[in-house]
């Protein structure tokens, strides 16, 4: 008897222990799962239609691929929202939607965003190309300066009037650091060309960008790039060369070639799914307590740009073969086909800004003063912040401010 109830309390003590065990295993399980099933609201204020095939639409689809991606995370996003008015939308997000994350894409937004942060501290806030910071707002940017820069290159080799064409939206530095970049690839490969711009004071203005270009055509221009966020200075070029007069166009930030398959060279693509997911996942992960310091922002290298009218082509086919025809002389290449340039520079700067950078000195401005020294690459604070002027193979002035 003594025997057994000596087994009968080691059982009964084992199955206690082990039951001890379960218990403490059940909570890490349920703190695991409930961690496993946070949830993470975000929301998307944007400067125009999520259709305009631009700027806002590649946007969107960074949204649309995050919510893909991750199964705990909900959006909402709100469209055309006017610059110096986005408060009364972000309380709407915050207040209505009870958002834990809001992202203002376009640097309008800039005031705002600071406004709404001071607002909601318990909210945290991402502003797309801004420098002003907060504990809770950050700021993030995909730029493509280095693609303009290579799309400048294939502009200048094959332009037959060395007349260049750039419908521009607004006298920001972003830009004047995209609209230099190409002038200098343009400038590499034919310093005869110059570049002409038109101003058209609106982000979204389809009617504008129209009568620019074609003002633009009308002067001569064979070759149009643009800021502008509809394709219809891509319309504009494939409607001309439909017709026999051959004029060439660059995309822009989405893959705008289906709307000038004959006209369009290449183009600057962005990939703001890779930003959203990374900013998105260390929210989720906690990482992201203080944004005092934060700035994500991201070039080849990381994989937020690309080089292309389309996702599947750099370059349109039909130019492929026009590139290579043309040979100019490199400094760092010696004598070298177009086409080649520009796959060596692309492959230079996917591994980083050290490697090489289009704004390496000496560069001149318009009034002929060194802007960068020689040797130097612009610092990003320059670039950014504080490049609000024109290299000097520009053909128009600068804009006077509004």
């Amino acid at each position: 008897m003594k025997k057994i109830a000596r087994i009968l309390f080691f059982a009964i003590t084992v199955l206690a222990a082990f039951g001890l065990v379960l218990s403490c295993g059940g909570k890490k399980e349920a703190g695991a799962q409930a961690a496993a099933e946070k949830k993470v609201k975000a929301g998307f204020v944007y400067i125009g239609p999520a259709g305009d095939y631009g700027w806002t639409y590649a946007h969107e689809q960074g949204r649309q691929f995050v919510v893909k991606e991750f199964p705990w995370l909900e959006t909402v996003s709100v469209e055309s929202v006017p610059e110096g008015d986005a408060v009364r939308f972000i309380d709407r997000l915050v207040q209505e939607q009870k958002v834990d994350v809001v992202f203002t894409t376009s640097f309008g937004y800039i005031d705002d965003t600071v406004k709404a942060a001071e607002k909601y501290k318990d909210t945290m806030f991402f502003h797309c190309s801004g420098f002003k910071r907060a504990p809770n707002l950050g700021n993030y940017m995909g730029d493509m300066y280095q693609i303009y820069y290579l799309n400048g290159l294939m502009a200048g080799a094959l332009t037959k009037s060395d007349k260049i064409g750039y419908v521009a939206a607004f006298p920001i530095p972003e830009l004047f650091r995209h609209m230099n970049a190409f002038a200098l690839g343009v400038k590499e490969t034919n310093p005869k060309a110059r570049v002409h711009v038109k101003w058209i004071y609106a982000w979204y203005g389809p009617d504008k960008a129209r009568e620019a270009a074609e003002a633009l055509v009308a002067e001569g221009c064979d070759t149009l790039a643009f800021t502008e966020d509809t394709p219809t200075v891509i319309e504009v070029a494939q409607e001309h060369t439909a017709k026999g007069k051959t004029i060439r166009s660059f995309s822009h930030y989405s893959p705008m070639q289906q709307y000038g398959k004959d006209s369009v060279v290449s183009g600057q693509l962005t990939d703001w799914g890779v930003l959203y997911k990374k900013i998105l996942q260390d929210y989720r992960d906690g990482k992201l307590t203080d944004l005092s310091n934060y700035d994500l922002l991201w070039f080849m290298k990381e994989g937020a740009v690309e080089l292309g009218g389309t996702w599947t082509d750099r370059i349109n086919p039909a130019y492929v073969e026009p590139l290579k025809a043309v040979k100019v002389k490199s400094a760092a290449f010696g004598e070298i086909p177009v086409y080649d340039l520009v796959m060596k520079r692309y492959d230079q700067m996917k591994q980083g800004r050290e490697v090489f950078d289009p704004f390496t000195g000496p560069i001149k401005d318009q009034k002929g003063n060194i802007v960068i020294p020689a040797g130097q690459i612009a610092s990003i604070p320059h670039i950014f912040l504080e490049m609000m002027y024109q290299v000097d193979n520009f053909a128009t002035p600068l804009p006077q401010q509004k």
